[in-house]
This record gives structure tokens, C-alpha cells and sequence, in this order.
């Protein structure tokens, strides 16, 4: 489930563009693939270990989900939380398989039931302020680690610690640059070249140029 969430992602992405332009510059798979990967970070999908430790510590101490929203905005701190298109209207439909999936399946749920009650604080102030992807697939993982009795709560925070979480998205997402890969080899793409217009600035709207600092 996880590797099918993603894997799937469209071209503008900054790692899919990085495979993309890479791949038109002649460059093989592997040069490829690692320049998509490298991108990947606290910005860019790399976050799930950090909202699973984030959820996990919150709700472990005993926070209420309102005081979750109000110590994270104090810090200005809401890793997972936030979506640049998407909306408590306008759901992410990865969100919502991954959680569809989860309550069918896993006998417990705390986490991702705190986590959904945290999004309801944050939504209500701002409607783009919902559970995003990454801390969905966290907060489900914490709950199999922790739920499945298969492993010690000692040995479920390790696995978090050591990047596991942050492991399943590098995968995932290295099928989906694997396969921009080979669509721009398959079409046979030029080299890319940025559109001129998104560089170079016009002056013939600026009517005085601004001063940016003085000589003494």
C-alpha cells in the first residue's frame, strides 16, 4: 500500500523534475535516479520519521490534540501537517486510501485517531491545513509497530529512530523516477532547457529602481 502511494506522483515535483532533467541530459539510470533521490529531504518527503516522532511524543506525554496545535504553532512547527493544493474540502486521495485501508485492517488505530483530531484543529483555522501524505503513512506505521505485538515498544521506537519510515517513501518514490526515467528515454526528449520567461526580469514595469544600501 504504502509503495503504491508512492510511487505514483506526476513530472512538477522537484525529484521528478531532477530525474527528468537529468535523463534528457544523457545521463543513465542510476545518475538519474540518485539526482530525483537527493532531492528528497525535510521539504520534500523526507519528513515521516520526523512527524512519527512528532505524533508519537505528543500523544505519549499525554497532550490534547488542542494543546498538540498550540505548542506546535508556538514553534511554528507543523511537520506533516499542510497541503499546497489539497483541503479538508478537496482531500488527498492518498490520504484517504491509506485511512480507508487502516481501519479495515488494523485491529487499532490510536495514533492515526489522534492524529486525525489534531487535523481537525488545525483545519478549522486554515482549510489547507490537513494531514498530509508522509505524516498519514507515519502515524499508521507507529500504529502497526506498536499494535502488531510483534515487536517491543523499545524496539518500535528504534525502527522509527533509524529512518525506516523515511526508507518506504525513498523506495516508493524510486519506482516513480525509475519510470519518468524511461518515458523521457522511450520519447526520445531533447535536452531541457527552462523556459525563458520564468528567468530573466523585466525593468519596464519597474518605474524607480530600489536602493538597496549606501556607501559611506
Amino acid at each position: 500500500m504504502v509503495l503504491m502511494l508512492t510511487a505514483h506522483h506526476g513530472p512538477a515535483v522537484s525529484g521528478a523534475m531532477n530525474t527528468i532533467v537529468a535523463t534528457r541530459a544523457g545521463k543513465d539510470l542510476i545518475s538519474s535516479l540518485a539526482f530525483g533521490l537527493l532531492t528528497i529531504g525535510s521539504q520534500f518527503g523526507g519528513a515521516l520519521d520526523e512527524a512519527a516522532s512528532m505524533f508519537s511524543n505528543a500523544r505519549d506525554t499525554s497532550l490534547t490534540p488542542c494543546e498538540f496545535v498550540d505548542q506546535a504553532r508556538k514553534q511554528n512547527k507543523f511537520t506533516g501537517i499542510g497541503h499546497k493544493i489539497k483541503s479538508i474540502n478537496n482531500p488527498d486521495l492518498h490520504v484517504e486510501l491509506m485511512k480507508e485501508y487502516v481501519r479495515k485492517n488494523f485491529h487499532s488505530h490510536s495514533l492515526l485517531d489522534y492524529a486525525l483530531a489534531v487535523e481537525k484543529g488545525t483545519a478549522a483555522k486554515k482549510d489547507t491545513l490537513i494531514l498530509n501524505v508522509d505524516a498519514c503513512i507515519a502515524v499508521c506505521f507507529v500504529d502497526l509497530l506498536r499494535d502488531s505485538v510483534a515487536f517491543t515498544p523499545e524496539e518500535a521506537d528504534e525502527y522509527i529512530r533509524i529512518g525506516t519510515l523515511n526508507s518506504l517513501f525513498v523506495l516508493g518514490r524510486s519506482i516513480g523516477f525509475i519510470g519518468h526515467h524511461l518515458d523521457q528515454k522511450r520519447l526520445r526528449a531533447p535536452l531541457y532547457r527552462h523556459p525563458a520567461d520564468d528567468i530573466f526580469i523585466t525593468m519596464a514595469d519597474v518605474s524607480q529602481p530600489r536602493v538597496l544600501g549606501k556607501m559611506h
